[in-house]
């Protein structure tokens, strides 16, 4: 097998622990190697760059473990050629495990070039990411609170949901701070409604009328408090993340524009993918990547399997949030493309093949700098005007119609 690498170097990424065996090849073919030990103090990882350093490595490679790969990645990516590598692809084989033969495997599948390194984008991309991703774990967790708040209400027989389509909105916050005031009976909560809730008062002061105790009260005032954190918490993320993302608020815009995309969304795609697409030689590399597309698993030329891979959990996730706000518009492309998969395949597909109609979108709006071209509801009837004729010509003769057409003349 060729020697791709003459010097490189494979680690074995522990939580207190890094082997690192370095592989050397001559003019002459001959190998040698050599295996070391360092801990994971920062003293420690600054000793190893230095004797990766000496001995003339080039190449470094190291399986993604957990996040113990990540210290490692920040000390050597300025000196070495660093990959991260799942660590599917580089399973040792069985019986043959041990720390010392974990590193050794490594280097050798690095030194023939049979590695294929991960995508790790730049650290102000990388702390992009730490931004979005939190966020979303925050938006999630008030989403859980919100939950919990209205679990307290029905258990204490108040049903404010029943009558408020939002129970957080500007008047259920307001009676629900009353609640837990304890101040007020349910005809005056009732006189607390603002906007179009002022006409359901009648309906509001028997739905406030329940049987709340003193641990209902302290469930409710707990949550009530986690629940404000959350939101300043929130709101401060969100301002973090505006400032971060001003160099690419011209791209943010773009992406704005096409149907179920938000500014949210925005941000999120970008923290994940970057705005440099020549990282993705095509769409469809970008579409595995993320697990937008669907998985291989045939055997003895049967399809056993084609549900997507795993991938980027966090972007399928807010792609699919966005395909989701996207299959209700009406006068789009995305939402006539919906439409017409979910009749054939389920809402479940359409919206994981919307999500992915999204990201390819992004594609070439974030690596070409193209504007978003709406294609219009009927993009599909003028694609196929054959097709879309004879299944409506079909449709009425089982309904027992007799139909017959006439070429309308263009108008003059």
């Amino acid at each position: 097998m060729d020697v791709v690498y003459r010097c490189c170097a494979g680690l074995d990424v522990h939580k207190e622990t890094v082997a690192a065996c370095v592989v050397t090849t001559d003019a002459a073919g001959t190998v040698k190697k050599e295996v070391r030990t360092f801990g994971t103090m920062t003293r420690d990882l600054l000793a190893l760059s230095d004797w990766l350093g000496s001995c003339h490595v080039t190449h470094v490679a190291m399986e993604s473990t957990g996040v113990y790969w990540k210290p490692i990645f920040n000390v050597l990516e300025s000196r070495f050629e660093v990959l991260v590598v799942n660590a599917r692809h580089i399973k040792q084989v069985p019986g043959r495990k041990t720390d010392v033969k974990d590193c050794e495997w490594i280097a050798d599948l690095l030194r023939h070039g049979l590695l294929k390194a991960s995508f790790v984008p730049e650290r102000p991309q990388r702390e992009l990411r730490d931004l979005t991703r939190h966020r979303a774990q925050l938006t999630s967790e008030h989403t859980r609170v919100a939950n919990r708040i209205q679990k307290i209400l029905e258990d204490a027989n108040i049903k404010l949901a029943s009558v408020a389509s939002d129970v957080l909105g500007v008047s259920g916050r307001e009676m629900i701070q009353a609640l837990l005031a304890g101040e007020m009976n349910p005809q005056q909560m009732a006189e607390l409604a603002r906007g179009k809730m002022r006409s359901r008062r009648e309906s509001l002061a028997p739905a406030l009328e329940g049987k709340l105790t003193e641990h209902h009260r302290f469930m409710l005032r707990t949550l009530w408090d986690h629940l404000m954190y959350l939101e300043k918490t929130i709101a401060s993320m969100d301002e973090r993340i505006e400032e971060q993302m001003r160099p690419f608020s011209s791209q943010i815009e773009r992406l704005d524009r096409i149907p179920g995309v938000d500014r949210v969304v925005a941000q999120a795609v970008i923290a994940e993918i970057g705005t440099d697409m020549s990282r993705f030689p095509s769409p469809e590399h970008l579409s595995s990547w993320a697990g937008l597309c669907p998985g291989n698993n045939e055997s003895a030329g049967k399809r056993k399997s084609g549900r997507t891979p795993k991938a980027n959990r966090w972007l399928k996730r807010c792609l699919s949030q966005a395909a989701w706000a996207a299959s209700h518009t009406k006068t789009s492309y995305l939402g006539a493309q919906f439409r017409q998969i979910a009749k054939r395949r389920g809402r479940k597909r359409a919206i994981i093949a919307l999500a992915h109609a999204i990201l390819v979108i992004a594609y070439f709006v974030l690596g070409q700098s193209q504007e978003y071209r709406e294609l219009g509801p009927d993009h599909f009837d003028r694609l196929h005007p054959q097709r879309t004729r004879d299944y409506y010509v079909n449709r009425l003769q089982k309904l027992g119609f007799k139909v017959e057409l006439t070429e309308l003349q263009p108008a003059a």
